[in-house]
């Protein structure tokens, strides 16, 4: 009986130099501390510079909440409320059609929308959502609905997902964010958010994304009662969907909030983790062409370093977030343009705007085009 061989950081780095893929047993060791942090670093910096040289994206967004009313009650979440509960609130049409608006003068290209499951809404509230924004401001990209909400429609409907999909295309949803995703394994879903949509229920939602040309992103929570074990299995299975369907474009690591949540005894992850995990997460996602610095969660500072550990998009100017800060995020709530890219160039990276789908966006003003549509002549 051969005795498999155990990965050391020199097979890792021969590996990741060679462009081949890294095993389970690998994803542990880089995510223990038995390896110098900036040691992985480095090689997630290679692989990041291999795939998208100098830049760093962002974008200018914003993001939509319309309730925070919801039927769950993740022991991690801080956002949601109860229906009789002061905090909670329900966005009319005509508060909806003003962020639009406010949206557009600002000159954003994509609107993120996300939210609670409020038990008296129906489908068609959901859609109509959707519909008159895209009616109103079709320059908008509407990015929307987690596959937790996808699978909260099925409840409502009956449908089946590919239904919902292809609805929610026809009133003018663009692509699917990719929160829920939390932590797969089960001996930590069970924990965190028991009752809300599956591992498998998520993945079979993103692959019929990605079957009717939907991109989607993907998502994972850390810091919270995860193991490192938990985190590998969880890119791996993000990394073998990929290989199936190739819909996801970006990968983004949530850092957990604890503040105001049913976990607010955990301490928050550091910096070290965070960069440890970015860096871990951009080796193990051979096949994923972007992953995200979120700087809302990640803390400014950090999400600049993150340039240098794997990361290649800090995300945008976040006008409106509300889900993090509730659970203790000490981030601004919008940071400007020249932020951004000031940020990205202390960093030595030459910052590059785009939208959701990664074209790189030219501007006049609050006026924008691709550069693919400037070279056609639209």
């Amino acid at each position: 009986m051969i005795k498999a061989t155990q990965p050391t950081l020199e097979s890792i780095r021969e590996k990741v130099e060679a462009n081949e893929r890294l095993s389970f047993d690998d994803g542990l060791l880089l995510d223990s501390p038995a390896l110098p942090l900036n040691e992985v670093g480095a090689l997630a910096n290679l692989v990041r510079e291999r795939k998208n040289g100098n830049y760093a994206y962002y974008n200018i967004n914003t993001h939509l909440n319309p309730t925070n009313v919801c039927v769950y009650r993740c022991t991690f979440c801080a956002f949601r409320s109860d229906l009789r509960d002061p905090k909670g609130y329900l966005m009319s049409d005509e508060q909806i059609l003003d962020r639009g608006r406010e949206a557009l003068q600002a000159g954003c290209t994509e609107m993120h929308i996300v939210g609670g499951l409020h038990h008296q809404k129906k489908y068609d509230w959901y859609r109509n959502l959707i519909a008159i924004l895209h009616d109103a401001y079709p320059q908008l990209h509407l990015k929307a609905w987690t596959a937790v909400e996808i699978n909260w429609f099925q409840h409502l409907t009956k449908w089946s997902i590919r239904e919902i999909l292809a609805d929610m295309q026809a009133a003018g949803l663009a692509s699917l964010p990719g929160g829920g995703a939390e932590i797969f394994h089960p001996e930590v879903r069970d924990q965190i958010c028991e009752h809300k949509a599956d591992a498998h229920n998520w993945i079979e939602i993103h692959r019929t994304a990605h079957e009717l040309g939907l991109r989607t992103n993907c998502t994972m929570l850390y810091g919270h009662i995860e193991k490192p074990f938990h985190r590998i299995d969880h890119l791996l299975r993000l990394r073998e969907l990929q290989d199936q369907t190739g819909g996801f474009q970006t990968f983004i690591p949530l850092a957990f909030h604890p503040d105001n949540t049913g976990l607010s005894h955990i301490r928050k992850p550091s910096a070290i983790m965070d960069l440890r995990t970015m860096a871990v997460s951009r080796l193990m996602l051979d096949n994923v062409d972007h992953v995200k610095a979120y700087w809302i969660m990640l803390g400014v500072g950090t999400a600049q370093t993150a340039l240098a550990y794997g990361a290649d998009d800090i995300d945008g100017t976040v006008r409106h977030e509300l889900i993090y800060h509730d659970a203790g995020a000490e981030t601004p709530e919008i940071l400007s343009v020249d932020e951004i890219r000031r940020l990205i160039v202390e960093a030595g990276r030459e910052p590059v705007e785009r939208d959701t789908l990664y074209r790189r966006i030219e501007r006049d003003g609050p006026a924008w085009r691709t550069a693919e549509a400037i070279t056609a002549g639209r």
